[in-house]
């Protein structure tokens, strides 16, 4: 069994029944557990800025899966909820980028984890924090970097992620 963390993203539509509706899809992942979820944050968008504001969380798994077929997994559900990936940074749906992947570093092509960004982006950042308050996630250190970014355009919302009950058997 390994830990997992997973950020979600949204700016189109219903914004937390987008995250909701992906949070059970991953929950329903063969061999993954969700354990843990953020508070969700509404931020500003990064790169291209005409375009709506996000709603940004970030959960975290137990799993018995490979890192590749976690990936795959989150790559299925934003195509099946309709994501199109016309625009760099542009406007989604759903965005799922698997960040942290206990014991596991890849730079390849394919997948890069730890993801490169986590550093940079506050609306990654805060979130993480909200599961993992020392600054250490899975052998990962990002927490001096929250306070060297800031958190402007990160605001914290009325809004909580619903996670699905799941038991071991299941699993």
């Amino acid at each position: 069994m390994s830990k997992a963390v997973i950020a979600l993203g949204t700016n189109m539509g219903t914004r937390i029944d987008n995250l909701n509706c992906a949070i059970r899809a991953v929950s329903r992942l063969p061999g993954v557990k969700i354990i843990a979820g953020s508070s969700v944050y509404e931020t500003d968008p990064v790169g291209f800025e005409e375009q709506n504001k996000f709603y940004n969380a970030v959960i975290l798994v137990d799993t018995v899966t490979s890192p590749a077929v976690l990936l795959g997994g989150c790559l299925g559900i934003e195509a099946a909820m309709g994501r199109v990936r016309n625009r760099k940074n542009g406007p989604r749906i759903i965005d799922l980028d698997l960040l942290l992947y206990e014991n596991f570093r890849s730079d390849s092509f394919e997948m890069r984890v730890p993801h490169p960004e986590i550093l940079n982006r506050a609306f990654v950042m805060k979130p993480l924090s909200d599961i993992f308050p020392s600054g250490r996630a899975l052998g990962f250190l990002f927490g001096p970097s929250l306070r060297e970014i800031g958190e402007s355009g990160v605001v914290k919302t009325d809004y909580e992620l619903v996670i699905p009950e799941v038991s071991e058997d299941d699993m």
